[in-house]
């Protein structure tokens, strides 16, 4: 049984784990890292609410991202989240990270050209009383 988080937790957690992702692209392939600071919040159920945000790699010219995004797969293959990987809608390779314990997930995909896009979600949460789904988070 998961614990009860705060936004803030939830959403220092996600931010923290879209860095690590971001760390584990080779430093020479890597002219920045972008990470938003803000994010939204999605339904998880009727009470509780998901952070969701994401990191922009920018790549070096003429690097290859699909070969980044199968060595990121298989970093985590043996470890605490389930993985799925695909084609997505333009056919570029993506995989997708999933807790097995928790709503949190992670989705490492060929961005903007020359990009590497690792959008997150964070575990559910309770908003406290008064607190606007809609506010920046």
């Amino acid at each position: 049984m998961e614990s009860e988080l705060t936004w803030q937790e939830a959403k220092a957690k996600a931010q923290a784990m879209e860095l690590e992702i971001a760390d584990l692209i080779p430093e020479d392939k890597v002219t920045k890292i972008d990470q938003r600071e803000t994010g939204v919040l999605f339904s998880c159920s009727e009470k509780k609410h998901t952070w969701d945000g994401s990191t922009t790699v920018t790549l070096k010219k003429g690097t290859e991202g699909e070969p980044i995004l199968k060595a990121i797969e298989a970093h985590y293959r043996d470890g605490p989240f389930a993985i799925k990987s695909d084609l997505d809608i333009v056919g570029d390779y993506r995989v997708q990270l999933r807790s097995r314990d928790a709503a949190e997930s992670y989705i490492i995909g060929i961005g903007e050209p020359g990009t590497i896009r690792i959008a997150s979600g964070s575990a559910c949460f309770t908003l406290p009383e008064g607190v606007d789904p809609g506010d920046d988070f």
